[in-house]
């Protein structure tokens, strides 16, 4: 290719670039080539998009796993943009935002459904009596809620702790995960049902996928069942137990 053509080229791609920053644009969806395989024993099964059980569907995280962290958003950054957000319903019987908490470089997430009564009057996610549990859990995996972070699908409380509905999913789950991809982490545990199915974009139970790793834009993505269900039955302990044996175990072969 000759210089000018060189020359054409790039101002061409650089008109193009400025155009989708200018359109909010941050980053473009391209798997490298030669992208690695999901690591062994997870589930290639990553939707391109997150849609709600209900069928909604939240516009995909910018890009793959990986990268220059510098040339990703921070966490300040998504925060700023949600802003005192009131772009459904459920900020109208919100006390305060729940945004998420936890370490910015995390490489363990946890992803729940969305704020109860107790984390809606403090604005930070699990801190009631699931809460406690979840802190138990992570503490027994050799970690402390500082060295995690922990984030809900939807940042409001629903009406009665009800499930989200399809247009509160659809604007606000792409919040999370933007917060997910920001962080980068090596694991994804998503507690419960309703945020499994969410970030798989899938109706499957809770029962058919946890156990097993599914692959979340290339970062391995545990579904377990949530706190508040071991505290309606405690028979499901070892169940979630088993799960983040796995997660610690995965988490430790990194490191070797």
């Amino acid at each position: 290719m000759q210089r000018h053509e060189r020359q054409e080229l790039l101002g061409a791609l650089r008109g193009y670039l400025e155009e989708l920053a200018d359109s909010g644009v941050d980053g473009l969806p391209l798997e490298p080539a030669g992208a690695s395989a999901p690591p062994a024993g997870v589930t290639a099964t990553a939707p391109v998009s997150a849609a709600s059980p209900g069928g909604a569907t939240a516009p995909a995280a910018a890009g793959p796993a990986g990268g220059d962290r510098s040339q990703r958003e921070s966490l300040e950054d998504i925060r700023s943009d949600l802003g005192e957000c009131r772009r459904c319903g459920l900020a109208d019987g919100r006390t305060n935002l729940v945004f998420g908490v936890g370490n910015p470089h995390a490489r363990l997430v946890f992803v729940g459904e969305g704020p109860g009564r107790d984390e809606d009057l403090q604005g930070e996610p699990f801190v009631g009596e699931a809460g406690k549990l979840l802190t138990k859990i992570i503490e027994a995996m050799g970690f402390t809620r500082s060295d995690v972070y922990i984030c809900n699908v939807v940042k409001c409380r629903p009406p009665q702790n009800r499930d989200p509905q399809a247009p509160e999913v659809e604007a606000c789950s792409t919040f999370m995960l933007r917060q997910v991809m920001a962080i980068n982490p090596r694991v994804i545990v998503a507690l419960g049902k309703f945020a499994a199915q969410t970030l798989l974009a899938t109706k499957a139970p809770i029962t058919r996928l946890r156990g097993s790793f599914h692959d979340f834009h290339g970062i391995p993505l545990m579904p377990t069942f949530h706190p508040a269900a071991l505290l309606r039955d405690a028979s499901l302990k070892r169940h979630v137990w088993e799960d983040m044996k796995q997660v610690m175990k995965l988490l430790a072969d990194e490191t070797q």
